[in-house]
């Protein structure tokens, strides 16, 4: 097992200090799990509960740590953050329970009170409601010795306020992200100023909307008129539900070149949304964000043309690490990006069998 540390160790330095690559283990499948009882987030809301296995005699057993997934279970973004933190809980020896949400802030919100009243030894918690309203709930949860810690979308003002007690982050620079997706988007597409794009993203979103902000400023800095679409709760958590809404965008708009979806699971549905519009591979140039088998089929098919990875695996693994060693070693937050830059037809083929193994 000392091995196995001193290698986690390396690989955080080494992701650290270059932001690339990602770790050389493979995804365990087929590990065991016991559900419990779903605990309720709103009147309208649930949040399932799966508490995941520890694996024995690990340098960590006897930590209790709740992660929350952000969304809903079976989800393809999801799915690789789960097979980073079944990793980690399986290498580490931790013991953790598992919620699933619907991409809701004040779902996530809710499953975090949730988790303060089991008492566990830490939480880690998506950051898309943003300091202002996470601020007061971390201040609480930390005061009763529990150690928090986020991924996806940094929150600044808490990590400066505790990263001394172990508050870290594991994911992309959200602004700096977008924007490298969309000038990447009018450079690779071709396009030119006054030329009509579309970002459907999550501005309303305080912490998670800077990177749709990033794309939509990338956009209007190189000239290009940019429409705006919010992605609305029915469509953040089924996306099919946004065929009908791009069809309805593209007839009104037929002259649009780029569009960028800032969503995962958005992203993996551009092929249906583009033949639902009636368009083919070549009408426009279909950008957006994340891995996934469907992604990568679509990649190689031409309905996507360029995706930012932001590396879920290790939004699942680090977070459950920062933790543990925070716990057992009193180590301070680590902030570590893992937007690892763009993917497309020239390279999909080296990261492809990765993304079909889970592991981006």
């Amino acid at each position: 097992m000392k091995k196995t540390f001193a290698l986690i160790l390396v690989i955080v330095l080494a992701i650290t200090v270059a932001a690339i690559g990602i770790g050389c283990k493979t995804a365990t499948a087929g590990e065991t799990t016991t559900a419990a009882t779903a605990a309720e987030v709103t009147a309208a809301e649930e949040t399932t509960v799966e508490e995941v296995v520890a694996g024995e005699g690990g340098r960590f057993e006897g930590i209790n740590i709740w992660f929350d997934t952000g969304g809903p279970e079976g989800n393809p973004w999801s799915a690789i953050l789960i097979n980073g933190i079944r990793d980690a809980e399986k290498d580490l020896g931790c013991k953790i329970t598992m919620t699933f949400g619907d991409w809701s802030p004040e779902g996530m919100i809710t499953s975090f009170k949730n988790a303060v009243a089991s008492s566990p030894d830490g939480i880690v918690i998506f950051g898309a409601p943003g300091d202002e309203a996470w601020m007061p709930l971390v201040d609480d949860a930390i005061s009763k010795g529990i150690i928090v810690t986020s991924l996806n979308s940094n929150l600044p003002g808490l990590e400066a306020k505790y990263a001394s007690k172990g508050f870290g982050y594991v994911g992309a620079e959200l602004y700096a992200a977008g924007f490298m997706l969309g000038k990447a988007a009018v450079e690779r597409g071709g396009l030119k100023s006054g030329d009509r794009g579309m970002v459907w993203g999550l501005l309303s979103q305080p912490a998670r909307g800077e990177r749709t902000r990033g794309c939509v400023e990338a956009l209007e800095e190189a000239g290009v008129i940019v429409d705006y679409l919010e992605i609305s709760p029915d469509v953040n958590a089924d996306p099919t539900l946004g065929i009908s809404v791009f069809a309805g965008y593209v007839s009104a708009n037929p002259d649009v070149k780029v569009v960028i979806t800032d969503h995962g699971a958005l992203t993996g549905t551009l092929e249906a949304y583009i033949k639902g519009a009636g368009k083919g591979p070549d009408d426009i140039y279909a950008a957006g964000f994340d891995l996934s088998p469907a992604i990568v089929s679509q990649i190689n098919s031409g309905y996507i043309d360029l995706v930012g990875d932001q590396q879920p695996y290790l939004q699942g693994y680090l977070p459950v690490f920062q933790i543990c060693v925070a716990k057992a070693l009193g180590l301070s937050g680590l902030h570590i990006d893992t937007g690892a830059g763009l993917v497309d037809k020239s390279n999909v083929d080296i990261v492809g069998p990765m993304a079909e193994q889970g592991l981006r």
